[in-house]
């Protein structure tokens, strides 16, 4: 009695299969890229809040949208 065929899967199957990995690899991906930036943003807040208050009353260095343009 050969044992071969009991644990064959057809080509569909191990197609499906496949491509079901690769989404899910896919995704794991993109959720590493997400946690990524939300970590790196949460380091900025950290370092941020370790600045004394006065740091945040400095006026805006963008001062280019002020600049009167000479227009009536």
């Amino acid at each position: 009695m050969s044992d071969d065929q009991m644990f064959s899967i057809s080509r569909r199957a191990q197609l499906t299969t496949w491509i079901a990995a690769q989404m899910l690899r896919g995704a794991g991906w993109a959720a590493l890229l997400v946690v990524g930036f939300g970590v790196t943003f949460a380091v900025i807040w950290f370092f941020g809040t370790l600045l004394p208050a006065e740091s945040r009353d400095t006026p805006d260095p963008n001062t280019w949208d002020t600049v009167d343009r000479g227009e009536p």
